[in-house]
């Protein structure tokens, strides 16, 4: 990571800036994060100390001395007419006054309205006329006494943004960094500490950026509070508006029939709808209309006239029940207001993530690294908003024949997106490339298998792509359709290539990339890919080996190795990260399904195998020998010995059991250890890492 920060300062010196600065100036200044960063990019584009310390005094200075706050208003009117002149930072929203065919802005924290503003910047800032602009100006002030005179007057005006972008120096410097460093660039730039978050999660974040790079993108996010669903939307780019509630009325999102003034579409890039969920809101009609000719078509109609725009729309909103509950009982759009729940609106929507595989927001998921000026990387992404990116995959892979050319449309446009974020100057393997084609088409998938459930009308689709060069067919399964197949009609699965058998017990490689048990019975309580808990010695397991998706939940020690550690007297645990708190924890966790599934009144003996890393052995053996002492009561004779050139991770039984965990015991994401949090007290509430598991009968 230390390298990284390097590389961040040594490649894109001055469009950079440590995250965490934001925040230490920002005091009661109500202004979005792309403000003060622009602020920060121009005084503290640097990692010396003394120098970032002299900068944040000087933007504290400027927001002190120049950002107009609401209940200040009246002594910064005073300070420009005393002195004439004066520079101020606000937010402006210009209209035309048709009367006196003048343009009139008025100011969103100063309060003051009809103030002439020069034509010239109307051309050249055409946003300003909606949905409104923050902007650095220089107001002067000259009374008269006509009583309709407006004695403001604005002598400069400039929006705060990046004035100037290289986007072919962006990709050549692109290639300097691999995958894994620039998606860690781009999530240091958004704010977070990539460290934090797991590999979809990352993904997860990226997407919702693909808006500001794909023209006339939609997309959905539904989830649970805390999610940072409408963060991007209000603080990343000036290129996006965010409209509150969820409400909003035709003229003002298309165009007012009456004065012929075209509503937010016309004007912006990206349209966000926050708090779009809500079953008692009402939809008028005649938008839901309107809103679905033109996420069709891109374009809709003044009177006689058709309009087109490029503005992405983006519905972002809280569910009220479990993924589970809506899968059995509805759908996933379940908590949309009735209006929109209309097969033909949900259609045309390109991506649904699934809010429930994001992370809640947490403080120490910050990172104080140093990452894009955000409106650099938004310039960035407008500058390839009209650029396409499939042409990527289309030498290596084909879309199955079964996709509707809305299906198609909306995989191009999510692959193409994120084939630009992660690798804007093209290169990408064609691993890589699948990887990316994969994602797109599970977020496409997730939104039509609800569509079948409103409306079976629709015509099955089989999700899944051809490898042009081996002939390999992959199918694309969403991960609530692993854990909950019941729940799914699997029009994907016929004519499906049969899977191949590698093992018994019913154990089949998928084409996705997965293994996996036959699921069990809807009634069985057990989780896809997860062996069902043991019932007892009697109920035997056999060799297997399984996939856990990233992001899964319903896993826990228990399901995975309950049944294999039944009757075992001596068991070796080899894992050579159990060190931290954390994972010690973790081993507390492991022991406890020992107790679980032991025979009463038999004792059994856990050897463990680990590392001390960077840690040293006199703050580790404490622990250890604390709760070797606790468990001899409950008779488990715990060992342990430290080896810092091991690598594999298995756990071995005397009843000749070999398992191979590929991540040993840290197999959960991090998650909340509130002692109200569920998470804290339940691995089946926590979401785990990616990784697979194989269990081996010597």
């Amino acid at each position: 990571m230390a390298n990284l920060q390097e590389k961040i300062q040594d490649y894109f010196g001055g469009y950079v800036v440590r995250k965490d600065l934001s925040k230490r100036v920002r005091g009661n200044a109500l202004v979005p994060t792309y403000v003060l960063e622009y602020l920060l990019g121009q005084y503290c584009a640097t990692s010396d100390e003394d120098s970032i310390e002299s900068g944040i005094d000087t933007v504290k200075n400027i927001l002190s001395s120049h950002y107009v706050n609401r209940n200040e208003a009246e002594l910064i009117k005073s300070k420009i007419r005393e002195a004439g002149r004066y520079k101020i930072i606000d937010k402006i929203t210009v209209q035309l006054n048709d009367k006196s065919d003048t343009y009139e802005a008025a100011f969103g924290n100063l309060g003051i309205k009809k103030v002439i503003v020069d034509r010239e910047y109307i051309r050249e800032h055409p946003k300003l006329l909606v949905g409104g602009v923050w902007c650095i100006l220089d107001i002067e002030y000259l009374h008269e006494d006509d009583k309709n005179h407006v004695p403001w007057i604005i002598d400069t005006l400039k929006p705060i943004q990046i004035s100037h972008v290289d986007l072919e120096s962006f990709r050549e410097l692109r290639e300097k960094f691999s995958l894994e460093e620039w998606i860690g660039l781009l999530i240091q730039s958004l704010g977070f500490n990539p460290e934090e978050l797991g590999e979809r999660n990352k993904l997860f974040q990226l997407v919702r950026i693909i808006s500001y790079c794909e023209n006339n993108y939609n997309m959905i996010e539904l989830g649970p509070k805390g999610t940072g669903k409408s963060h991007i939307f209000s603080e990343f780019s000036p290129h996006g508006i965010l409209v509150s509630g969820g409400e909003i009325s035709l003229a003002k999102l298309f165009v007012n029939n009456s004065n012929g003034h075209l509503g937010l579409v016309g004007f912006w890039d990206v349209v966000a709808f926050d708090e779009f969920a809500g079953k008692g809101k009402k939809a008028d009609k005649s938008l839901v209309d309107v809103m679905k000719n033109y996420m069709a078509n891109h374009s809709f109609s003044r009177g006689t006239d058709q309009i087109t725009a490029d503005a992405s729309m983006v519905f972002v909103g809280n569910t009220s029940k479990s993924v589970s509950y809506l899968l059995k009982q509805s759908n996933l759009f379940d908590d949309l207001p009735s209006g929109y729940q209309d097969s033909a609106f949900l259609d045309r929507i390109h991506f649904y993530i699934p809010g429930w595989e994001v992370n809640i927001i947490r403080n120490e998921m910050f990172t104080d690294e140093f990452g894009f000026i955000v409106d650099y990387l938004a310039q960035v992404l407008k500058l390839m908003r009209f650029q396409d990116y499939t042409d990527l995959y289309r030498p290596y892979f084909e879309l199955d024949s079964s996709f509707s050319t809305r299906d198609k449309d909306s995989i191009n446009k999510t692959f193409s997106g994120l084939m630009k974020i992660l690798y804007p100057h093209r290169k990408a393997s064609k691993t890589e490339i699948g990887e990316i084609l994969h994602f797109a088409i599970e977020g496409r998938k997730r939104v039509k298998l609800e569509i079948y459930k409103l409306d079976p009308t629709f015509d099955p689709v089989h999700f899944r792509f051809k490898d042009l060069e081996t002939g390999e067919i992959t199918e694309v399964k969403t991960p609530e359709e692993i854990r909950y197949p019941h729940y799914f009609r699997h029009f994907d699965e016929e004519n499906a290539p049969a899977p191949t058998e590698v093992a018994k017990g019913g154990t089949a490689s998928r084409t996705d990339g997965s293994s996996t048990s036959a699921p069990p019975p809807a009634d069985s309580g057990s989780t896809p890919g997860v062996p069902a808990s043991p019932a007892g010695a009697k109920n035997l397991p056999s060799p297997d080996h399984i996939s856990i998706q990233e992001n899964q939940s319903g896993v826990s020690y228990q399901r995975l190795f309950g049944a294999h550690l039944a009757g075992a007297k001596r068991i070796e645990l080899q894992d050579p990260y159990i060190r931290k708190s954390y994972q010690i924890q973790n081993l507390i966790e492991f022991i406890q399904v020992i107790i679980a599934v032991k025979e009463e009144g038999e004792d059994v003996a856990l050897h463990l195998v680990t590392g001390s890393g960077e840690i040293k052995l006199s703050e580790i053996e404490p622990h250890f020998r604390e709760l070797a002492d606790e468990l001899l009561s409950l008779d488990i004779r715990f060992t342990w010995e430290f080896n810092e050139s091991i690598h594999d991770r298995f756990i071995k039984t005397d009843t000749g059991w070999m398992i191979t965990p590929g991540r040993g015991l840290d197999m959960f994401q991090f998650y909340s250890r509130s002692s109200f949090s569920l998470e804290r007290v339940s691995q089946e509430a926590r979401l785990c890492k990616g990784f697979e598991v194989t269990y081996i009968r010597e």
